[in-house]
């Protein structure tokens, strides 16, 4: 995360810093189209957005990684086929359905990567399909094709918001990241609010440049970067059938350090990864978890993962109840699980940087149970407001703040370390997985 945290007043002062941030890249176009249509599974109308990512010449230099739930979505198929192909020219994505398993899928993104390659001069499988939204409906291909002029008619350089806001499903917000290196830039864009424990990838995430990276090593770097953040969060423990994340290089600026261009990407990428969790469904509190003294990283990262996915201590953050015992609970919980070798008996675990266990024992007090409270407090993203139907809701569609719940966890057994970060589990987000198709 970067070192500045961010206070936005209003929804419109978090639209401008975001605006600030959607210089696209030299040699990208972006444009959009909504639609409605009638879903063949429901009987209620729908709208769905078409965004087209184009680049004025197509590259051969571009990278990807998929989920890894055995239950992939057709677009990730014909995503992983579109990894052997000579270049890329475009990416097709729409939201509200997200094509797995649906009949004909497979055929349906392969149509219209068809079609949107007619309409941009290029091959099919120049065109990379994704899909986000409901899992087991169709995609409604015949008004998606009709739709594709007008996304064609509507691109243009300048800024990628339009893409950023077309994205969306049940996101609060579009989340916008970028940087500028050597004269080039690197500008990212995500979506994802729910169904989200990345496996190698996460939700949606697109990140474009103009630095010229050659392909082996772009696809080197994100597999890398890909792993060290969006592979370090968790919203509910649940790995998506779409999780894709693309990395596209227009090749018009030199880079001449990839070392550099790596740490860039990183930076932009470890940014909208916690901005996802940020915009989690129903998340009120951002949980960013330190785990060090590990043997290796990857137990720090299990370790992390298991404490930010632990329902209970979830729950008592959403009630700004510093319940510390749930977070005990968990580690324990998950290092007999595993039958890891861990002593714990040299953990020290902090709360906002308040020691509340070492050597087998709780470390409380009255005060430092107030200070916990307020720590807590300090982070909420907002109140929840019940509906009319009796639901639970957010009360804004922004981020306030940039604010974290701080837990540390030192486990005395090495020298590796991870940061995970997760949210809370509140009322919203039951109602909004409730009524998710409604």
């Amino acid at each position: 995360m970067s070192s500045t945290q961010k206070v936005f007043s209003s929804r419109e002062a978090h639209r401008a810093w975001l605006s600030s941030l959607a210089a696209l890249p030299q040699g990208f176009r972006v444009g959009t189209a909504r639609f409605d249509f009638m879903p063949k599974e429901a009987p209620k109308p729908a709208r769905m957005t078409l965004t087209l990512i184009a680049l004025d010449e197509p590259t051969a230099d571009f990278a990807a990684l998929f989920t890894r739930n055995a239950f992939p979505g057709a677009p990730v198929i014909v995503g992983r086929r579109r990894l052997g192909a000579a270049k890329l020219g475009a990416i097709l994505i729409n939201n509200k359905i997200s094509n797995v398993c649906a009949p004909d899928g497979v055929e349906a993104s392969e149509a219209l990567c068809v079609a949107a390659g007619g309409r941009l001069g290029l091959k099919a499988d120049e065109v990379l399909p994704c899909s986000t939204g409901v899992i087991g409906w169709g995609l409604p291909v015949e008004e998606m094709v009709a739709a594709l002029p007008k996304a064609r008619e509507a691109l243009a350089g300048g800024s990628i918001m339009p893409a950023a806001e077309g994205i969306v499903t049940t996101d609060l917000f579009p989340k916008v990241r970028s940087t500028a290196l050597g004269g080039g830039r690197i500008v990212g864009i995500a979506k994802g609010a729910g169904m989200i424990e990345p496996n190698l990838a996460t939700m949606l995430v697109y990140v474009l440049t103009d630095l010229a990276v050659p392909r082996e090593q772009l696809r080197e770097i994100l597999a890398r970067v890909g792993d060290e953040t969006f592979n370090r969060i968790s919203v509910d423990s649940d790995t998506s059938t779409s999780d894709t994340l693309v990395l596209v290089s227009s090749g018009r600026v030199p880079c001449a350090d990839f070392a550099t261009f790596e740490a860039a990407l990183r930076g932009v990428c470890a940014d909208l990864a916690e901005d996802v969790v940020r915009n989690g469904e129903g998340v009120r509190h951002v949980l960013r978890v330190r785990v060090s003294g590990a043997p290796d990283a990857a137990t720090a990262c299990a370790l992390g993962k298991a404490i930010v996915n632990a329902p209970l201590f979830k729950c008592a953050v959403a009630g700004n109840d510093p319940n510390v015992g749930r977070l005990v609970q968990a580690i324990g919980k998950h290092v007999g699980a595993t039958g890891s070798a861990l002593d714990l008996s040299r953990l020290r675990a902090r709360i906002g940087g308040l020691e509340i266990f070492s050597e087998g024992v709780f470390r409380l007090d009255y005060e430092k149970e107030a200070a916990l409270v307020a720590h807590f407090k300090a982070a909420e993203l907002y109140k929840s407001a019940p509906t009319a139907d009796g639901a639970f809701a957010a009360t804004v569609d922004y981020p306030p703040h940039e604010r974290c719940v701080e837990i540390e966890v030192e486990l005395g057994a090495g020298a590796a370390e991870a940061t995970v970060y997760g949210g809370d589990l509140t009322h919203e987000y039951v109602s909004e997985n409730a009524d998710y198709r409604s």
